[in-house]
């Protein structure tokens, strides 16, 4: 396996924010042939990226960027249902919080700083929570357009409180649902 260059971080952020940094509905919605193409475009670099290959990227804003790109977005596109797609969790939390303690966060786009605070969403802690929120509101408060991603940080920190873990995630890790859990599935939306 060789080494991660910097030209691969930047094929994952092209690829991943297009040419001109855009919003993309990709994120969003299911797409089985955009999953597919990362699978294939960068597969090995995931399987690279678990195992701590990428961690030299961590030392400067963009690589960092795309390394948690990696580790918390083409892990749950390409793994999708499935136990492994939370694989990267850990790895993009610490380098979420690498990049925050750096100021790393703050040299990134306003398009795509939320996905250096993703890891905290996904995060089955409250503590990850709480920062996420504290982000996400400074985020808010700086560009117009961050709302629905200070909304999406308080929905989800609402549920690791009360239950402290996503229940929709339960199945995929093999994990039983509390009878609150599974009353709480059938509601539209309590899966993102």
């Amino acid at each position: 396996m060789s080494s991660p260059s910097p030209e691969q971080a930047r094929e994952v952020l092209d690829f991943w924010f297009g040419p001109n940094d855009e919003v993309r509905a990709e994120w969003f919605r299911k797409d089985a042939a955009f999953d597919a193409e990362i699978e294939r475009r960068f597969g090995s670099l995931i399987v690279q990226a678990i195992a701590g290959g990428l961690d030299a990227w961590q030392a400067a804003p963009d690589p960092a960027l795309a390394r948690i790109v990696v580790l918390d977005q083409f892990t749950r596109n390409t793994r999708r249902n499935r136990a492994d797609a939370f694989e990267g969790d850990a790895l993009a939390l610490a380098g979420a919080r690498a990049m925050v303690a750096a100021a790393f966060d703050l040299a990134v786009s306003a398009v795509r700083r939320p996905f250096v605070y993703m890891p905290f969403m996904h995060a089955e802690g409250l503590e990850a929570q709480d920062e996420c929120v504290r982000l996400f509101t400074e985020l808010a408060r700086l560009s117009s357009g961050a709302e629905s991603n200070l909304d999406y940080a308080h929905r989800h920190r609402v549920i690791i409180e009360r239950f402290g873990r996503f229940p929709h995630r339960n199945a995929a890790l093999g994990r039983p649902s509390t009878p609150e859990e599974t009353e709480f599935l059938k509601q539209p939306g309590s899966g993102f």
